[in-house]
Parts: structure tokens; sequence; C-alpha cells
């Protein structure tokens, strides 16, 4: 009996179990459909979602409703606008919901998402995106239609939300990442408390200023809620900005017009580690340890509403006295410090706020440092009052902080500086309303950086003026270089506050100056990390200056550059290189050009002028050079020439993409000789080509005419002279080495050797003078470093034995004409005489044919 009851029992628990794997492929499409309704019948944006499932295991023995990728976009005047972008959403509610009607409402328990997105816009007109709800034609028919959707909520959570605010108007961003919430409660009764805990990253903007840069925020709390009146209260709450506590008490509450607010607000304890950790985690240390003097408060409130066009009333004051910290394991104590600062706002205005900073100072050993600024109108026209002046010794501040760097730095900082601004003033360079003057300098100064390049500035001063800072002297060295500027910055405030470009003029000396020194370079790999390859170089968008430039010697890869100077302008990501001058490989070189780095391949446009440079080093120790034209390493003497190129530049060096160049070289050689030796290409020509010497072939003023595109390199025809032989030399070759050219060579036969001049003895002078020069061709193919090379032999032959036969036959048929004569006083004797010239003739034209043809057969060695 007993084995009877658990085989049913075991068969009707396998049946209730295949059925709740059933019942949510059953209810998937019902589900669906409502979730539809639910949304179309509630918004009027754009809405989609992948998919939505139903599990009855995950939150057994309630439901879950599962919905993937929910997007909602915005219609106009947001076209086209995320408004939200769920990655999972999941609704808890009963399982019985799911047998409900298609026409009665399902009751959702619980909420829960991953992955948002929540853009929240305000255009110019102050009008929202997240206005979405479809606007109620007939409220009595809406209040006796039955809901898709009802909500007993008593716990929801989300896991890594994005929280985007942009007001166009006010120019304000604000962005909440990170944002992890959640919160538990009974939203069945109207009065309730919500228990929550929150974490998340703020950064705030307004006007283009960074006030907030993912500063960490956390919040436990237990709000009171009362959802009758839309009143949430603060109970038992703990809050961290970074590791600041704070704790609040008083109300926020929705009222028609928006939100009021009546909320204060303060530090539980006094002790200035408060304000250690205030600092971001990435610029501190733990506070574990620590010794400090003084207090450290922050308090405050936040009165009255929130509307279109008023904010709370509120006061905050940050303030410490005469307070001290040291780290532990630290020899040097941040001693005096004071902090006496307000942000008020007394009128509910957001323009009426200001923030005065009243006093900022400290001392480490005898340095004492002291900053003032007072800010207002800080949404309409900020105006800004602010001091600076004391010394800092920058070796201090790791024996005092413990700041995260691998290399400690090193120099003395002084500052006297006043300025005063309106930001209008900065935008339209209205510099009779700015107010700037004193001198800031730093001496002595060390940084090396995680590649251990180290800058050394020896001496750097600026002075302030109105409408520039000047840049009175800065000596610095690194690496191998030095140099010497000085020069006047323009616009500084409205590049730092109003991102507008920064200009300037200045001029550069140095006695040596290593390119390298100042490339970007990838992280080295360590035990702890892995290698980080180099970044690509960008010219600054922001940057709009020229530098004259003059530098003794400056070192380029393998190069020595001797007595360089130009000038260098810099704007809209383009670099342009006016005059540049050089002198290397014994002459000068001088180019004008531009980069830009503006598209996403960089790219070069450069005319080159080369005046008595050395032909060898030009073409053996420029890369490019060598690529255009190989041949010419083996060349001794001078170039003058005129290079066009232009072409794509490796992003992370700028150095020509040899593939994407493109231009034109006209060239003249001077006193040149041919080191022959040295070349594969040559020794092979001579090996085909006996006659000719190429160690004595004149190339002086020879002017050459090549492009190139694709890489591949075309060489108009140009002519070269060896003794009385004419050579004409034309073809192409690539970058890659391959080539194909065409040599014609015009020969006198007296050069083709001593079979020919005996042959050539036999005949009269005047017989041999009439003999025309001998075409040979020459197809040179493979590469420079194998080259193939082919001749037309066989017409060489035939254009020798052509015209000695011709020349023969002529002067048979003279005799021939003489003899025609005789023949007709005595036709006998005649026809016996004409008998025999023809028989001689062609004796003589055989002979001759054979002779030529052995002469230049054997010349070319092809018996």
């Amino acid at each position: 009996m007993l084995k009877k009851i658990l085989k049913i029992s075991a068969i009707v628990l396998v049946v209730i179990v295949a059925t709740l794997f059933a019942i949510p492929y059953f209810f998937k499409d019902q589900i669906k459909a409502k979730i539809a309704e639910a949304i179309n019948e509630s918004v009027d944006a754009k809405v989609s979602f992948t998919d939505a499932d139903l599990s009855l295991f995950r939150n057994f023995p309630n439901a879950t409703v599962g919905i993937e990728k929910l997007v909602i976009i915005n219609k106009a005047p947001f076209e086209g606008d995320t408004l939200v972008s769920l990655g999972q959403l999941n609704l808890k509610m009963s399982i019985k919901e799911l047998f409900k009607g298609k026409d009665e409402p399902l009751s959702i328990q619980g909420i829960s998402s991953t992955n948002g997105l929540i853009n929240i816009i305000f255009n110019k007109d102050g009008v929202g995106n997240f206005d979405i709800a479809l606007k109620d034609k007939d409220k009595t028919q809406k209040d006796d239609k039955s809901k898709p959707l009802s909500l007993k909520i008593q716990g929801y959570k989300i896991e890594n939300f994005t929280f985007r605010y942009i007001d166009q108007g006010s120019k304000i961003k604000m962005v909440i990442d990170s944002l992890n919430h959640e919160g538990t409660g009974d939203f069945t009764n109207s009065k309730l408390d919500l228990t929550t805990k929150s974490t998340a990253k703020v950064s705030l903007d307004m006007d283009k200023i960074n006030y907030m840069k993912n500063v960490k925020l956390t919040l436990d709390a237990v709000l009171g809620i009362d959802l009758e009146q839309s009143k949430y209260t603060f109970k038992e709450n703990k809050a961290l900005i970074n590791q600041l506590p704070l704790e609040f008490d008083g109300f926020i509450q929705m009222v028609d017009a928006g939100q009021n607010y009546d909320l204060k607000f303060k530090t539980p304890t006094s002790s200035f580690t408060n304000f250690l950790g205030l600092i971001p985690s990435a610029y501190s240390s733990g506070l574990n340890g620590v010794k400090t003097t003084g207090d450290f408060t922050v308090s405050g409130f936040a009165k009255g509403q929130l509307t279109e066009t008023t904010v709370p009333k509120f006061n905050v004051k940050i303030a410490s006295n005469n307070a001290s910290f040291q780290y532990p394991n630290l020899p040097k104590s941040v001693q005096n410090i004071v902090i006496d600062t307000k942000i008020i706002n007394e009128t509910g205005i957001l323009n009426d706020t200001y923030v005065n900073l009243d006093k900022l100072s400290f001392r480490i050993d005898q340095d004492v440092f002291n900053a003032k600024a007072n800010i207002k109108n800080i949404t309409v026209n900020p105006f800004v009052n602010a001091a600076l002046k004391g010394t800092i010794n920058l070796a201090n501040l790791s024996k005092a902080y413990p700041i995260k760097m691998d290399k400690p730095l090193t120099g003395i900082l002084k500052a006297d500086v006043t300025t005063q601004f309106d930001m209008a003033s900065v935008e339209k360079s209205q510099y009779q309303n700015i107010k700037n003057a004193g001198t800031m300098s730093l001496s002595g100064f060390k940084y090396t950086d995680e590649n251990n390049k180290s800058m050394n500035i020896s001496t750097a001063l600026v002075e302030f003026n109105p409408s520039t800072i000047n840049l009175k002297k800065f000596d610095a060295t690194t690496g191998k270089s030095d140099l010497s500027v000085t020069g006047v910055l323009e616009n500084f405030y409205g590049f730092m506050f109003k991102k507008q470009e920064l200009r300037g003029n200045f001029n550069m000396s140095s006695n040596q100056l290593a390119v390298d020194d100042f490339m970007t370079a990838g992280t080295p790999a360590t035990k702890e990390t892995t290698a980080k390859p180099a970044e690509a170089i960008k010219i600054p968008a922001f940057l709009n200056c020229t530098l004259n430039a003059k530098a003794t010697t400056v070192l380029y890869d393998n190069l020595k550059l001797k007595d360089v100077s130009g000038r260098l302008i810099v704007k809209d990501e383009k670099a342009t290189l006016e005059n540049f001058k050089t002198s290397i490989f014994g002459g000068t070189i001088g180019l004008t050009g531009t980069v830009s780095t503006k598209t996403k391949v960089p790219t070069f446009d450069m005319n080159l002028g080369f005046n008595q440079v050395d032909i060898a080093q030009t073409f053996t120790q420029l890369d490019m050079m060598k690529k255009i034209a190989p041949i010419a390493g083996i060349i001794n003497g001078k170039l003058n020439s005129t290079i066009k190129l232009n072409g794509n530049l490796d992003a992370k060096e700028l150095t020509p993409d040899l593939s994407s160049i493109s231009g034109d070289l006209l060239g003249q050689l001077l006193s040149t000789t041919i080191n022959s030796k040295n070349s594969t290409l040559l020794n092979a020509l001579t090996s085909n080509i006996k006659f000719i010497d190429m160690s004595k072939v004149n190339l002086n003023d020879i002017k050459a005419a090549l492009t190139f595109e694709n890489g591949k390199v075309n060489v108009k025809p140009f002519d070269i002279k060896y003794q009385d032989i004419k050579i004409t030399v034309g073809g192409t070759h690539g970058f890659d080495q391959t080539m194909n050219y065409n040599l014609k060579l015009d020969v006198p036969a007296k050069y083709l050797g001593n079979e020919a001049n005996a042959f050539l003895a036999k005949m009269s002078p005047a017989d041999a003078a009439k003999l025309q020069n001998i075409p040979i061709n020459a197809v040179i193919t493979g590469n420079f470093s194998n080259p193939k090379i082919s001749t037309d032999m066989k017409t060489a032959v035939t254009s020798l034995a052509t015209q000695v036969a011709n020349q023969q036959k002529e002067k048979l048929t003279q005799k021939g004409t003489s003899a025609l004569n005789d023949l007709i006083n005595k036709n006998t004797k005649a026809k016996d005489t004409t008998q025999a010239a023809k028989t001689e003739k062609e004796q003589k034209t055989q002979e001759v044919t054979k002779k030529a043809s052995d002469l230049i057969n054997g010349l070319f060695k092809k018996k």
C-alpha cells in the first residue's frame, strides 16, 4: 500500500513539475499581448522589446515575467532620442494572475531591471522628453475602462543603470553612472516605510565647466512614504560622498508645480578625517592610521520649491580651522589648514547662487599657500574673482600625502596671481573687462613618466596680463634634448572655461633636439601588467599657434640634421611647415607642406628641395628615397632635385605609408661617378654588354624625371653618353624592388671587339665611316638584388650584315654600270666580264655576312 502511495505521489509530483514547465509556453503569448497592450495604452512613443518570457521557478511560488531589451524612443520634438533602454526587466506576480481573463488587470508585486539607461532632456524651450503619457480624450471612459496592469509592489531593484539629465536652456548636464538601487516596502498601504540602498557615481557640468567628476555616492536610508500626499520623509539614513559621511533630516513632497523641499544635512562628526574622505579614491589612500587635529564640518539646508523657474533656497557651509593631518609612514605633515567656504542661494532663483571661498590655506614645513575666490551669476554670466599666493615645494607633496605616482615630483612652485573676469567677456574676447595680474614661476622641476622618460624644467616664468599670458622664460631638457621657449598665449580663459581654441605665438631655440624624446610610446609590460600599445598621435583640435624654431642639431631616427630653422603653424588639427631648412648629406634640404590628423588616417602633402646633397647618402639613409630610386645609392656625386609627394601617415608614428604615396621628382646629377662594384644590377649589365665599363659611364648633368603612385615608380626615358655610345634608359620599378626597364644602345661597329676591328681594317676608311651604329635593345626584369637581363642579339647581327651587304651591293652596282658601257662596244667580252662580276659580287656578299655574324656572336658569347 505504501509503495502505491509513493508511486502515485511521484507521478503527481512529476505531473506538477511538468505542468510548471509547460505553463510558461501556454501563457507566453498572453503575457506578451498584455505587456504590449499596457504600453500602447500608456505612452506616445516608439516602444520595442525583443522578447517576453515567463518563469515559475525563479521566485516560486510567484511567477516572473521577463522582458528583454525594452527600448522607448521619443517622437517629435525629440525625434530619435532614446528615453529609456533596459537590458532586462523582470515583473514578479502571483501565479493566479496568469489565469485571469483577457480584460482583467495583472497585479505586479515586484520589479527588477539591469543594464538600464534613462535619458532626461529639456530643450531650450523648457519642454521635457519624458512627457510621453497619452492625453485623455474622455476621462469618464478612462475611469470605467479596466487597466491591463496594476501595481501592488512590495519590492524593486535596479542594477548598473545610467541616468542622464541635460537641460539645454541652462546648460546643465548631470550623469549618474553605475547606479544600483533597491527598496523594500508594502506599497499596498498608503503609508509605509521603504528601506533603500543606493550606490552611484555622479558627474556635473554647468555651462561647460566641470564641478564634479565620478564622485562616489552611497545612501542607505529608511524613507517614510505617504502615497496620498506624495511625501517622502528621511528617517534613519547614512550617506557617503566618497568617504565623507552625511546625515539628512526632513522631507521631499511632490506637488502639482514640482517638488517641495525641507531638508537639513550635516556631518555626524567634526573630525578632519571627514575632509580626507571627500577626496576621490583615485587620488587618495585609506584613512587608517591617519593622525589629524582640528575639525572639518559640512552642514546646510534646502527649503522651498523646485519648479521650472525656481529652486529651493539653500545654504551649504564647509569649514575647518587650524587643522592638520599626517599619514602613517610619511615624513611630512600638512599644518595650519583653514577652509571657509559657503554656497548660498537666498532667492530661489538659480542664477542668484554664489560661492564664497573666503579662505583656503595650508603649510608644509615653512612653505605657505593661500587661495580665495568668489563666484556669482553662475548660470547666466559667471563672474570670478580669485587670488593665489604662496610657495609649494613639489617634492614635499608626496612626502605629506600618499599621491599615487611612479616617480616623485621635484621643484619649487611660486605664485602671486589675481584675476577678475566674467564668462561673457571671455567668450567675446572683451579684454577690457578682464583683470589679470601677477606672476607664476617653476624652478628645478623634474617629472619622470611610466616609460622612464624625464622632463627637467630649470626655469619657467609666466606673467599674467589682461589679454595674454606671457611665457617670459622656459628652459628645459628631456632625454637628449634641450629647448628654450618664449612667447605669448592668448585666450587662455576661453580655452579653460569655454572650450575655445588656444592661440599663441612662440619662439623656440635648441642646441640639440631628439625627435624620439617627444614621441608617444606604449607602456612597457611588467610582471603585474600587460604591455599597452602606443596611442595614435593626434594634433590637438583646440590648438591654434605659430612656432618659429631654430635648432643647431636635430636627431631623427638615424639622421643628424644641422642648422634647422623654419616656422610651424598648428591649426584645425593640421600642422603646416613653412620655409623649413636644414643642412644634411653635405648640402641643404628645404621643406614646405602640411600634416593633418583630422581624418582617421593622417595625411601629408610636402614639397622638398634638395641642393647639392650627397647622392649616395640621400638614397641609402632616407627610406623613402631608397624606395623611389634604389639604384641611386651606388652613385657618387651631388644632386639638385625638387620632389612633390603626398599620401597617408602611420597613425602612431606619423611616418609615411610608402604604399600610399604619390608625386613626382625632377633631379639633376652633378660631378658624378659610379661605384658599380656594389651593384648586382650593374655587374650583371657589364657581364652581358662587355664593351661598356659601367664605372666610366659619365652621368654629369643628367636630368631625370620620374613619377610615383600606388607603390610604382615610372622613370621618363633619359639619355646617357658613354664615349660615342648613346644609351636611352626608361621603365618602371616598384617599392617592392621589382622592375621592368628598357635600355636602347646606339653602338658604333668599332666597339664590337678585335674581330670587328680586323674586319673593318680590310675596308677602306671611307667605306668603314659609312657604316651606321648598331641598335641593341636590353630588357631588365626581376628585382634589384636578382636582375634578369635579355638582349636582341639576332637583330644586331642582321643589322650589321645588312649594312655591309647593301654597301657591297652598291659598289658592285656601280661597277656593273661601268661594265655595261663596255658591253656596247664588245658584246662577247662584256658578257664574260658581267658574269664574272656577278659571281665575284655574290662571293663577297657571302663572305662579309659570315664575318659580321661571327664577329657579333663572338662578342655576345652566342656562337
